[in-house]
């Protein structure tokens, strides 16, 4: 895959996924039910979408999986509706920009976790890389300026690196889980993150009738259906006509894209700190992905 060029129209599926993605956190601001229940939708009309799909493509479903390949995509997608809890709730406690920023620190998790996990070498490069999107992540957090540590917003900053953790976790289950069609792995996962919020919302009360207004009901079908069938089928759809590294640097769209929305569509201001940590990180998650010339 390496070796091929990109393609139009892939590259077209892949920027528009990214961009669907990106404003997430701003849907999440107007609707107001639980981050479970979210979770749960989300997981729930994303899975049946992308089901949906590939029976329309008379793609083969019914393959029985082994019994352990199960049992650890089940549990990856316990681990996305987690991590989609914790990164709701972020959104609810601090702005959509800090959150994200937060959130995507899990290349830099995984990163460091490789040598550990997958007994990858941690290169000098990848270790200089870490080191400063650590330091982009204290800016970014408010520590260093001495602003945005307390209360509500240090909750949210917590909440965003929780996020990550468990998204890392997923990251990682993943490149262990071999032998099975992505588009299936996906849907399985999505199901699995929504029906294991099920005994979580009957054990915290659920959620209240009276927010479900007719604009509550359509944005939640437009996060389950839109930013997750129809993101995750543009985002597949594009993996055969694009060069690896181009996918993998396209899909920092995602995050800048979220800054932007956040700062036009909610007008939540970023201070120059939060600037700096905002490209330290997404610029050294970036140039990791940058292949050295002759390796």
């Amino acid at each position: 895959m390496n070796g091929r060029g990109n393609d139009r129209r892939s590259l077209v599926m892949l920027v528009s996924s990214m961009l669907i993605f990106g404003t997430i956190g701003v849907f999440r601001r107007f609707i107001p039910v639980p981050s479970a229940f979210l979770a749960f939708s989300r997981g729930l009309l994303g899975g049946l979408c992308i089901l949906l799909f590939l029976r329309l493509k008379k793609r083969k479903t019914e393959v029985k999986l082994p019994r352990r390949t199960l049992l650890c995509l089940i549990v990856s997608g316990a681990l996305i509706g987690i991590n989609w809890i914790l990164l709701f709730e972020a959104y609810n406690h601090t702005t959509v920009a800090v959150a994200t920023l937060c959130y995507y620190m899990q290349p830099t998790i995984v990163m460091l976790l490789s040598p550990l996990v997958f007994r990858e070498k941690l290169t000098a490069k990848k270790a200089a890389c870490a080191a400063v999107a650590i330091l982009g992540m204290v800016l970014v957090s408010g520590v260093a300026g001495g602003s945005g540590t307390q209360g509500s917003s240090f909750r949210g900053v917590l909440l965003g690196l929780g996020a990550a953790v468990f998204y890392s976790a997923v990251v990682i289950m993943n490149n262990m889980i071999v032998g099975v069609d992505p588009w299936r792995k996906t849907y399985i996962q999505l199901l699995s993150a929504g029906l294991v919020m099920v005994p979580y919302l009957l054990l915290t009360g659920g959620v209240d009738p009276g927010s479900f207004t007719p604009l509550t009901v359509v944005l939640l079908l437009v996060v389950g259906i839109v930013h997750t069938g129809i993101a995750y089928v543009l985002y597949f759809g594009s993996m055969d006509g694009l060069r690896v590294q181009s996918v993998a640097i396209l899909s920092y769209i995602d995050p800048v894209s979220a800054l932007l929305f956040s700062a036009i569509l909610l007008q939540e201001p970023l201070s120059l700190l939060n600037i700096i940590g905002a490209v330290m990180i997404i610029g050294s998650a970036v140039v990791s992905e940058l292949e050295t010339p002759g390796s």
